[in-house]
């Protein structure tokens, strides 16, 4: 039977991103967890019921550290719907996710993972969907440039780009990011 204290078992998951980004998927043991989170060991294999849970739960919380908080979100609905603000918004995206590296970082390694584990595939799957559909809703709501297809074009191109900025850090300096999210806003995203 699985713990049910909350605290800890939001610490155990975020010691396996932790592990996650640090050793790859195969590096991911309750052991290992345990030792990241600084607890007595045995107590991850308490609160998952194995680890293909704690790889579940790990992608989820991933997410869940990655949404912006609410005043964030309150700015950016404040903010008018032209261009320069969408700009702002990508950018704002691209640095609030690359700020996460270990998050992101993990997150690739589950997407590699689930390659292999259907039930992980169907978890990221159904959340990258339910991520790309909010994004499309709230860029319709707000009133932005563009249409459905320019955010998907965006989720794929700014994807690469962070991934470029976490794992090559030295392939473009940050005022050549900032340059790309410009031109990509420019080129994709059409009146």
């Amino acid at each position: 039977m699985a713990r049910r204290n909350d605290g800890r078992r939001a610490a155990l998951i975020d010691a396996a991103i932790e592990v996650l980004a640090g050793e790859g998927a195969r590096g991911l043991t309750f052991r290992a967890v345990d030792t990241e989170a600084a607890v007595p060991v045995g107590t991850a294999s308490n609160y998952f019921a194995n680890r293909d849970d704690l790889l579940t739960q790990a992608g989820a919380r991933v997410y869940e550290r990655l949404q912006p908080d609410e005043a964030t979100i309150a700015r950016q609905q404040a903010g008018a719907s032209d261009r320069e603000t969408y700009v702002m918004l990508m950018r704002e995206l691209v640095d609030r996710i690359s700020a996460f590296r270990t998050g992101y970082l993990a997150l690739l390694e589950l997407r590699l993972e689930a390659t292999r584990r259907p039930d992980l595939r169907a978890v990221l799957t159904e959340r990258v969907r339910a991520d790309l559909d909010a994004n499309v809703a709230y860029h319709v709501a707000a009133g932005l440039p563009g249409d459905a297809t320019s955010v998907r074009l965006l989720y794929l191109a700014f994807n690469w780009l962070i991934v470029e900025q976490l794992t090559l850090p030295g392939v473009f300096s940050q005022a050549e990011r900032e340059q790309l999210v410009t031109a990509a806003v420019d080129r994709i995203v059409t009146p």
